[in-house]
């Protein structure tokens, strides 16, 4: 190693080692998650991030910013798992299930922290942070109102009721997601969970079966004759 007129090691040449802002990121987000906001600290965000006050504030300006950017990462992580299980291409119902089983897996994971960062996040919030409070509030309602849309479809496509309550039933999922994530994040298992999955898909409402609306809709001593309804002849008597 070449040395220095004192006999100091010379330093090498080139740019200053800069750190990964996304791994930076996720790490706050982990954070976040975890401690909420206000339970997270500047000191513990920057010794997560292994960043400088100065590299902090050039890449993200502040707290607050960071934890919109950390939001809008999770967000994207969740966004894999619900938005995709609920488009699936199946029934409204199995949707549902398998958007509530894939919640009960994803509070649950090892990896990451336990829970759903958005399902409590800021609920009780001093005045000054209204806006975030209010962010968080607007993301949960937009996940409800996924599910409003994905049971309207499914009422258009038939395998829905025309009289179930829509926004009630949205809602009453919402709720039960988001009191899975608080179970977990109180220690339930991801078995007890699913378990919850199973009891609360009980609620949903019942499609006619296909026979029992041709009943319905056909009027007394009617047949159907291809596309049309034909009255049904007397039998001769015997």
């Amino acid at each position: 190693m070449a040395t220095q007129a004192d006999g100091q090691p010379k330093r090498a040449r080139g740019r200053p080692k800069t750190f990964d802002r996304t791994v930076a990121l996720h790490q706050a987000m982990k954070l976040f998650w975890e401690r909420g906001y206000e339970g997270t600290s500047f000191d513990d965000l920057i010794g997560a991030m292994q960043i400088s006050p100065s590299s902090f504030y050039n890449a993200f300006d502040s707290k607050e910013r960071l934890y919109q950017e950390a939001t809008e990462a999770y967000v994207a992580h969740a966004a894999e798992w619900f938005s995709g299980e609920l488009a699936a291409i199946t029934d409204t119902k199995t949707a549902f299930h398998q958007v509530l089983n894939s919640a009960a897996r994803e509070f649950t994971r090892d990896d990451l922290p336990s829970g759903c960062m958005i399902a409590l996040a800021c609920t009780q919030a001093r005045p000054e942070l209204a806006g975030l409070r209010d962010m968080m509030a607007g993301y949960r309602r937009g996940a409800q109102t996924a599910m409003a849309e994905r049971i309207h479809r499914g009422i258009e496509r038939g395998d829905v009721p025309k009289d179930a309550k829509v926004e009630a039933l949205a809602a009453f999922y919402s709720a039960l997601s988001g009191g899975m994530a608080l179970q977990a994040r109180d220690g339930a298992s991801r078995e007890r969970l699913l378990e919850v999955v199973e009891i609360g898909m009980q609620a949903w409402p019942s499609a006619p079966s296909e026979s029992r609306s041709r009943r319905a809709e056909t009027p007394p001593h009617a047949t159907a004759t291809g596309s049309r309804i034909q009255p049904a002849r007397r039998r001769p008597r015997a």
